[in-house]
């Protein structure tokens, strides 16, 4: 038997004058960190089990639990780290491919935070959101180039739309990557808070078709849980190309994940790997991409408009410009931060491009190119606070999606372990004994008041701006103010530098 070269990465601290030997920890760790030693009659803890999930030490009634990263250090090299060394121990030890969840978390710069807003004083002065209207309504659709109107109303019948609260959505998760549990508080909470969330390619439950007014559904390469009823269920089509986490790969969803449940809803075979192939096999190019999209809306009776989502990368914005001209409705764009319940480390980790800059470039070609308002521009990957969703509009997005900010609200500790199946936290599993750990009315509850948190800090910051409605935030990129950016990243954002 060979020997592992592999330490673990974190140490189990446990304090044994607190420990009351309870076996909280030892119940509620799906990887078995925490065991009961029956002589000895005290619990044990295995360190090389552990992902830090923080679930046994916010359980732990006496609080006698610490985790810490593990101290052993490699003898100092910038280039060969001690990560770099592990990931090698690991593969050569499995021979297997190394998979991550969640996004990147590499040390690259987030433009977010090297962005600053502007504030009126004076000339311009500034609105007390309390007691003036402040305006974050929010449509997503095809906007005509002009309309008609006769005795102040509309005498022409507008492009679907999508209406939203505020302009803020859950992205894409698909049952199976995440609980039902989970899928049915993302559900419940856009409902109650008068937005969209988005099914992802696993199909739509039985359960969550009464939520169809605030979801929308997702056509993905492996076209599963797709049929007639599916499409008509929900407000809106998305057509998945490709998302930030891993451009240009398909998808795997492990067949210990697809039980009855996922099974009846995917449309597979019960305990069979979901395999979605990279490219949809009748797209090979805009006129294909067409072809489909006008496809989805004939099947829908043009009631619902159509969204295309891609992954951020290099010529994003000329692959925007033909999805445009294609007849998409809404543009959604994936960048390089976003997350998955399972992808390639190295993907993850080296494909794609900040969706910063990605925004600013697909914005300022369709401008340039006249086509704006044919399409509206949704933003994805690592949107963390209102803040960043302030600056995302103000590059030129309709709305963003929030996917990873939404599983933190409801217990997500980013372990980024989800292709495990053993969420501790009830969210990125199927086994029955962890489903029942989040309690969807609650974690619903703890969305909207997310959302309602933003929401004010959104309005909070328009009216420093000196503006009352979002819609003229959108693409005022002289809001903007970028610090330690060099100029050409300055030029890209199409941003000034801070005191210009």
């Amino acid at each position: 038997m060979s020997i592992s070269y592999l330490t673990p990465e974190f140490l189990i601290e446990r304090n044994k004058s607190r420990c009351i030997d309870c076996k909280v920890c030892v119940r509620q760790c799906s990887n078995l960190a925490h065991q009961y030693d029956e002589e000895e009659q005290t619990v044990i803890s295995d360190d090389s089990k552990c992902v830090n999930c923080h679930r046994c030490v916010t359980l732990c009634p006496t609080k006698a639990l610490y985790i810490k990263k593990h101290p052993l250090e490699f003898k100092g090299n910038a280039n060969w780290t001690g990560n770099a060394i592990r990931e090698i121990y690991k593969q050569a030890e499995t021979g297997g491919v190394l998979l991550t969840g969640m996004g990147n978390d590499r040390p690259y710069p987030i433009y977010w935070d090297h962005i600053l807003l502007n504030a009126s004083q004076v000339t311009n002065p500034s609105i007390d959101p309390l007691r003036e209207p402040m305006e974050l309504k929010t449509f997503l659709g095809r906007k005509p180039e002009s309309v008609k109107i006769k005795d102040g109303k509309l005498t022409e019948k507008l492009p679907p739309q999508l209406e939203l609260e505020v302009p803020v959505m859950f992205s894409a998760i698909s049952f199976g990557a995440i609980s039902l549990n989970t899928c049915k508080a993302l559900a419940a909470s856009a409902e109650n808070s008068g937005i969209m969330w988005n099914t992802g390619e696993g199909g739509l439950h039985k359960d969550l078709y009464k939520y169809g007014k605030n979801t929308i559904v997702q056509v993905a390469s492996g076209r599963f849980g797709v049929h007639p009823e599916y499409l008509q269920a929900g407000a809106a089509i998305e057509i998945k190309i490709g998302q930030g986490a891993k451009p240009g790969i398909g998808g795997h969803l492990p067949g210990e994940k697809v039980g009855s449940e996922v099974s009846a809803t995917r449309m597979i075979p019960t305990g069979t790997d979901a395999l979605s192939p990279a490219p949809h096999h009748d797209i090979y190019s805009i006129e294909d991409l067409r072809q489909l999209i006008y496809s989805l809306k004939e099947a829908t009776n043009y009631e619902k408009p159509v969204s295309v989502k891609i992954a951020a990368v290099h010529n994003v914005a000329a692959i925007c410009s033909g999805i445009a001209r294609a007849g998409a409705d809404i543009i959604a764009i994936d960048g390089y931060r976003g997350a998955t319940g399972a992808a390639p480390t190295r993907i993850r980790d080296n494909v794609g491009i900040p969706i910063e800059f990605a925004l600013a470039s697909v914005d300022s070609r369709l401008r340039d190119e006249g086509i704006r308002n044919q399409v509206s521009i949704v933003c994805a990957g690592s949107i963390r606070n209102s803040a960043d969703i302030i600056k995302a509009i103000a590059l030129g997005a309709d709305a963003v999606y929030v996917a990873s900010s939404a599983l933190i609200a409801i217990g997500c500790h980013m372990c980024q372990k989800c292709y495990t199946g053993k969420c501790n936290w009830g969210i990125a599993t199927q086994d029955s004994n962890l489903v029942k750990r989040l309690n969807p009315e609650l974690a619903a509850k703890r969305l909207n008041n997310l959302l309602h948190a933003w929401s004010h800090e959104i309005k909070d910051m328009l009216g420093g701006m000196g503006i009352n409605a979002i819609e003229s935030l959108r693409g005022n990129r002289l809001m903007l103010r970028g610090i330690n950016l060099n100029d050409r990243e300055l030029k890209i954002l199409g941003i000034k530098a801070a005191g210009e």
